[in-house]
């Protein structure tokens, strides 16, 4: 650790650790690691800061494997976005894996052995250079994430003095969700947004179409009569996701069903017809916090990676801790 993380931390403090202040733009009245809560203390935020100096232990096929925090991160931006993404998608994506990593390696990891992992359903996507090269990308796109890392070097997101859990995911539908909503925990920085420009991602709307007995069996009852008489009313979220369903008479939440029937959101329009049930999503993933081709949608548009954070995280600040 640098000698000069004590003055750092004493200016986060004093609220003076502030290159930029998030400005709290849509603010209204990752599945997480761990909980956020308020007490969360300065001595937390002062193991996160040391592991900015140190090597993170990355789980990675069952082996841990001690990495530069910086090449992690590279590695991070060649797994979880497409290297035609803008420099300054790049460049809040790696503020956000670092904010990410970095509360990890600060005592909220959920692998006792290692501080993160390189599976992007539990921790965050990682491709090393090498196989990245082996299966077709570039050098220059190696070169452009390994760019962004540079640029954007300690930086880091905070909430009243603490790193913030920095979720992501790839694509919202036109608009990101509640934590609340998705975990049952109010994050005052995770709050429903906007995010438009997303058209044009992979999944922005899927449909896919289930058998009534598919349907019955996935989710665990059995229902009478033809499908077209199976959904009654339904409750929607802050965020356009559905909040709860009735089906055949009992009622569900929307992140179940999208659990059982493994659809990719909670922004989903279902419906009957004839012997089949018909679903159609809007987004990929989980939608709370930063939407990727919501980001990057922003930074066609000119906005800077400070202003794209500003965005998906309202009221935080980005903050230089090395």
């Amino acid at each position: 650790m640098r000698k000069y993380w004590k003055e750092i931390l004493l200016a986060l403090v004093l609220g003076l650790a502030l290159p930029w202040a998030v400005a709290a733009a849509g603010m209204k009245s990752p599945v997480p690691a761990t909980e956020i809560t308020a007490t969360e203390t300065m001595e937390t935020t002062a193991a996160h800061m040391e592991a900015t100096d140190r090597t993170l232990k990355v789980l990675q096929e069952g082996q841990v494997t001690e990495m530069d925090l910086d090449e992690y991160l590279t590695g991070v931006l060649l797994g979880e976005i497409p290297a035609d993404f803008e420099p300054e998608t790049k460049k809040a994506q790696a503020v956000v894996a670092r904010t990410y990593a970095l509360r990890c390696a600060g005592g909220h990891s959920k692998h006792p052995e290692a501080d993160v992992c390189t599976d992007a359903a539990c921790c965050q996507g990682y491709r090393a250079p090498e196989d990245y090269l082996a299966s077709g990308g570039t050098q220059e796109a190696i070169d452009s994430a390994a760019e962004a890392v540079t640029a954007t070097h300690g930086q880091v997101l905070t909430y009243e003095g603490t790193l913030i859990e920095a979720t992501y995911f790839s694509c919202s539908g036109g608009r990101t969700e509640d934590a609340v909503a998705v975990w049952g925990t109010d994050v005052p920085y995770l709050r429903s947004t906007d995010s438009p420009g997303e058209e044009n991602a992979i999944h922005y709307m899927d449909t896919v179409t289930f058998s009534s007995e598919e349907f019955q069996d996935l989710l665990g009852a059995d229902l009478p009569g033809l499908p077209g008489n199976w959904f009654g009313a339904i409750t929607y979220t802050d965020g356009d996701g559905v909040d709860t369903i009735d089906i055949g008479g009992e009622t569900y939440s929307g992140t179940a069903i999208r659990k059982v029937l493994g659809l990719r959101s909670t922004a989903f329009v279902i419906s009957g017809v004839g012997d089949s049930v018909i679903v159609t999503t809007k987004g990929f993933g989980h939608r709370v916090g930063m939407s990727q081709y919501g980001a990057d949608a922003m930074a066609a548009s000119g906005s800077t990676y400070a202003e794209i954070l500003a965005h998906y995280y309202a009221g935080t600040v980005l903050t230089a801790v090395d």
